[in-house]
């Protein structure tokens, strides 16, 4: 039996570290998706994804990844689904309509944050679900702060599992 997230040994399904380690990167999407606003400027490029010369056409006005991220779909789309997915496991009425995709993500994220612990304990694929909030981090840190993501190198544990882990 290992966590569900780490792989390490535990005394529970998930480390209660690993279970802080997805509470934080979950409370740090509302925050990260309110400063990629300044990134959707015109005229205030993200400096990982500013604007490319060469072009024959006008570049857009705004940054597509960043776009990506703060539309429909985006942050919005990931915690939601993982919402509607935890409500319907517990039999419970469908995520209600909250406004706006910040006020959505709000309230999504608070569900989640609520719910962790019943995730960590009995959600089938809490593995999956930390994967995506770290991912969502990730690139919303990327586009704020301009720095390049960690590069993971790949290498074979002493068990048999492939790990992909960072320098640090």
């Amino acid at each position: 039996w290992r966590c569900g997230l780490c792989l390490k040994p535990p005394r529970q399904r998930v480390h209660p570290g690993c279970a802080d380690h997805v509470d934080d990167n979950l409370a740090a999407l509302p925050g990260l998706d309110r400063q990629l606003a300044g990134a959707l400027v015109p005229g205030s490029p993200s400096p990982r994804y500013g604007t490319t010369t060469g072009s024959r056409t006008a570049p857009l006005p705004v940054s597509l990844p960043v776009l990506d991220l703060r539309a429909r779909g985006g942050i919005e789309g990931v915690v939601t689904t993982w919402e509607r997915d935890v409500r319907e496991l517990l039999g419970w009425a469908p995520p209600p309509f909250r406004g706006s995709i910040e006020q959505t993500i709000d309230g999504a994220v608070d569900f989640l944050q609520r719910n962790l612990a019943w995730m960590c304990d009995q959600h089938e694929a809490v593995r999956e679900f930390a994967d995506d909030v770290a991912r969502l981090r990730r690139e919303c840190e990327a586009v704020v702060t301009g720095e390049r993501p960690e590069r993971r190198v790949t290498v074979q544990c002493a068990c048999g599992q492939t790990l992909r882990i960072t320098l640090s």
